[in-house]
C-alpha cells in the first residue's frame, strides 16, 4: 500500500522546526554518517538538544541510525560502536492536490522496456502492467481490510492513492486525478492506463459488482467506478 498521507505530512512538518532543519541540512551534506557530538558542534547546540532533534528526525524516517566503530578496530577491547546518523533512503513527497507521477513513470518505463524486447505494442504492455499493478494494490488492500465492507475497502484504496473518491448515488466519482498534468497533455494514453489501473484494483479487491469506465467531466478524474451490468 502507498505510504499514508499523514505519515508523509508528519515527516515534512518535522523540518518546520528551525533547529531540526539545520541539523538535517548538516547531516545530509556530509560524506559519511555523523555523531551527535559532531552535529551538535556544527550547529552550535548542546549535545542533549542535538540528540533530541536527531532522534526525532530518525523517528520520522528522515534520518537513518547506524552503529559503527570509528577507531577501525574490532574484537575485544575495540569499544562500543558509535551511534551515527545519515540521510534515510526513504523518499518523501507531499503535493496538493495529491499527485503520483512516479507511479506513471515506472509504468511507462517498464512498458517501453518490455515492448522493446518483445515486439509487443507499448500501449498493450502498459495496459497489462497497469492492471497487474492495480490488482497487486487491491489484493494488499483486501488483506489489510479483511472483514470490512467491500465498498468501503474500494473507497479506502482509492483514497490512499490520491483519487479522492466520493459516493454519488450507486457510483463512485473521483475528485482528483493523481496524474493530472500528464493526463492533460497525453489524455488518451494516460486515461487509458488509469482505467486499467482501477480495473485491476477492483479485481484485486475481488469486487464484482463495480466496474471502472472512462467518464470524463470537468474537475474530476477521467475514470468513474459504477455498478457492473448484471
Amino acid at each position: 500500500m502507498a505510504e499514508s498521507w499523514d505519515a508523509r505530512v508528519s515527516a515534512v512538518a518535522a523540518l518546520d522546526e528551525p533547529t531540526r532543519r539545520r541539523l538535517y541540512d548538516f547531516v545530509v551534506r556530509q560524506p559519511a554518517p555523523v555523531s551527535r557530538d559532531e552535529a551538535a558542534a556544527a550547529v552550535d547546540l548542546a549535545r542533549t538538544t542535538a540528540a533530541f532533534h536527531l532522534e526525532k528526525l530518525a523517528e520520522e524516517g528522515l534520518l537513518e541510525v547506524v552503529h559503527e566503530r570509528r577507531t577501525g578496530r574490532s574484537g575485544p577491547g575495540a569499544g562500543r560502536p558509535s551511534k551515527l546518523y545519515r540521510r534515510s533512503a526513504r523518499q518523501i513527497a507531499v503535493s496538493l492536490p495529491d499527485r503520483r507521477y512516479e507511479l506513471v513513470g515506472d509504468l511507462l518505463a517498464a512498458a517501453v522496456q518490455e515492448a522493446d524486447g518483445s515486439g509487443e505494442s507499448p500501449r498493450s504492455v502498459l495496459a497489462r502492467r497497469a492492471r497487474e499493478l492495480g490488482q497487486d494494490i487491491g489484493e494488499s488492500a483486501r488483506s489489510a481490510d479483511s472483514g470490512v465492507d467491500s465498498r468501503d475497502t474500494v473507497l479506502r484504496a482509492l483514497e490512499s492513492y490520491g483519487f479522492e473518491p466520493r459516493a454519488r448515488d450507486a457510483a463512485i466519482v473521483l475528485g482528483n486525478c493523481p496524474f493530472h498534468s500528464l493526463a492533460k497533455r497525453h489524455t488518451e494514453l494516460v486515461c487509458g492506463m488509469n482505467v486499467c489501473l482501477i480495473d485491476g484494483l477492483l479485481r484485486g479487491l475481488a469486487v464484482t459488482d463495480l466496474t471502472a469506465s472512462l467518464h470524463p467531466e470537468p474537475d474530476h478524474c477521467c475514470v468513474r467506478v459504477e455498478p457492473a451490468e448484471s
